[in-house]
């Protein structure tokens, strides 16, 4: 029987990650400050992009703060750590949802894949966040990783909520299913990197 991990995501990731992550506390920090930059970024664009859609602007406009906070935290740690906000580094796993998003289906199909990728980034993260909580040593990264575990559990909720909102429920679960089967494919296809959260 094919495992499961966290939030139905197909394949779990390589257990060395967390293990590498730990011996890279600056990298890993600046890479997910920047994660919680380009969250925040994303909600601004969809609120940008979808105005109309009411629910979705009044349900994202907080995630803007939360994650702009999430950004503030990260650097917080860093600074306490006396470690540095290292220069961002290209996203090769967003980057290759992006590239598998639908082309051509129009403004609506557009929503539906960018509420779904979403989803999927906000599941990765919450996984991550749970070896981290789980793997390191120092009691308060340990609670410092579980608080952002539990947020993003609660994000991938929220879009995935918003999905169905505004598209039939078969149809939002049978391009739920097809993009689990790409994220996987796409995590296994990356390199273990302990200076990436992705």
């Amino acid at each position: 029987m094919k495992e499961k991990t966290i939030l139905g995501l197909e394949l779990p990731t390589d257990p060395r990650w967390s293990n590498l992550a730990a011996m890279r506390l600056e990298d890993i920090l600046s890479d997910h400050a920047y994660c919680e930059q380009k969250a925040a970024s994303t909600c601004i664009s969809l609120i940008q992009q979808y105005p109309e859609r009411e629910e979705l602007v009044e349900a994202v406009a907080p995630i803007v703060s939360e994650e702009w906070g999430h950004f503030r935290m990260v650097l917080s740690e860093l600074k306490k750590r006396g470690l540095k906000l290292g220069r961002q580094r290209k996203d090769a796993y967003v980057n290759q949802l992006l590239a598998a998003e639908r082309k051509g289906g129009g403004r609506e199909e557009r929503l539906l894949e960018r509420l779904l990728i979403a989803a999927l980034i906000e599941a990765r993260s919450c996984e991550r966040f749970r070896l981290l909580s789980e793997g390191l040593e120092e009691e308060a990264l340990q609670h410092f990783y579980h608080r952002f575990m539990v947020s993003e559990a609660g994000h991938y909720r929220l879009f995935l909520d918003l999905a169905k909102r505004y598209f039939p429920e078969e149809k939002v679960n049978k391009r739920w299913k097809e993009w689990l089967a790409i994220e996987a494919e796409i995590i296994k296809s990356l390199e273990v990197r302990g200076d990436r959260m992705h």
